[in-house]
């Protein structure tokens, strides 16, 4: 999976994830293309749709949508929404977006949203429906609905113990399967930091201070973030910890953890979070490539 983050702030380089998955969609062959997230409470989901069924054509059939409601705010006031909305908004358009996937014409009554009558929508997916992954931060009620509604769920495992997810996972299962749907649609996926170099020691000196100058900007005008110090950084690279850093076996070691842990269908790591030179980005891309994953998955197809 190549993802993608859409963010409205000076210190990210990407507010329209879509340009770049274009992009990366007829450059490359096999990987697939995903956000990492859409907001999509900020969004309008016809145009959603129509980018990502636009970037599946290009690809080939392996675009993906990964939708969240935002753990940042920018984009609400910037297109004119009322965070009083938050939730209903995210809700609303989420719904919006599963009918335009599911079929060609949209008969859609709207109370945040437009009103659409039986109007339909192109152009349409190769795929015969979009992949729709749903982020959350590790909300109780956010996985509860999106357990419901049977779709695939995505957890922001960035700070503190991500095997505490472990009871949010229980009940996300317990909850789509008493809903009605099949174990093969629960699928459940994690995204934490990381950053991988040939030598351990090497990636944990380096990976800090970029990392802490990103988290300390965030912080500034989040009350709920505080700033990143050097034992914070290193307590959160042990095995309970949720940053993903050093050599190919460590990061690898520590993956398979999380992956039996959680039971996960799916792990995402991202690197780096701060700016870091383009070709150690490139090296680290290539490790978890070349050496991380096989160790992974040759762990698990012998477990």
């Amino acid at each position: 999976m190549y993802m993608v983050l859409e963010h409205h702030r000076e210190d990210f380089a990407v507010s329209a994830p879509e340009i770049i998955l274009a992009a990366g969609a007829v450059r490359t062959n096999n990987i697939r293309l995903s956000s990492a997230v859409t907001i999509l409470s900020s969004n309008d989901p016809i145009r959603v749709y129509q980018q990502f069924s636009t970037i599946d054509a290009l690809s080939n059939g392996r675009a993906e949508i990964m939708a969240g409601r935002g753990s940042f705010i920018e984009s609400f006031p910037l297109f004119g929404y009322d965070l009083a909305d938050y939730d209903d908004l995210f809700n609303e358009k989420m719904d919006m977006l599963l009918a335009i996937n599911s079929a060609t014409n949209l008969d859609w009554k709207g109370h945040l949203t437009q009103t659409v009558n039986e109007r339909p929508i192109y152009p349409r997916a190769l795929q015969r429906q979009l992949s729709i992954w749903v982020a959350t931060g590790g909300n109780v009620d956010s996985t509860i609905r999106i357990a419901e509604q049977g779709l695939p769920i995505v957890y922001a495992t960035i700070g503190g113990n991500p095997k505490a997810f472990r009871q949010l996972v229980h009940i996300y299962k317990e909850v789509g399967s008493r809903n009605g749907h099949k174990p093969e649609q629960l699928k459940v996926a994690a995204h934490s930091w990381g950053w991988i170099e040939e030598d351990n020691q090497t990636a944990i000196d380096r990976y800090f201070f970029p990392t802490k100058q990103t988290v300390d900007n965030i912080a500034k005008g989040r009350p709920h973030w505080s700033e990143m110090t050097k034992e914070q950084y290193l307590r959160s690279l042990g095995p309970e910890g949720a940053i993903f850093v050093g050599s190919p076996e460590v990061v690898a070691h520590k993956i398979i953890g999380l992956v039996e842990a959680l039971e996960l269908d799916r792990f995402m790591l991202h690197l780096p979070v701060g700016s870091m030179p383009h070709k150690d980005v490139l090296n680290a891309i290539k490790l978890y490539g070349e050496e991380v994953a096989p160790i992974v998955r040759k762990y698990f197809e012998k477990n």
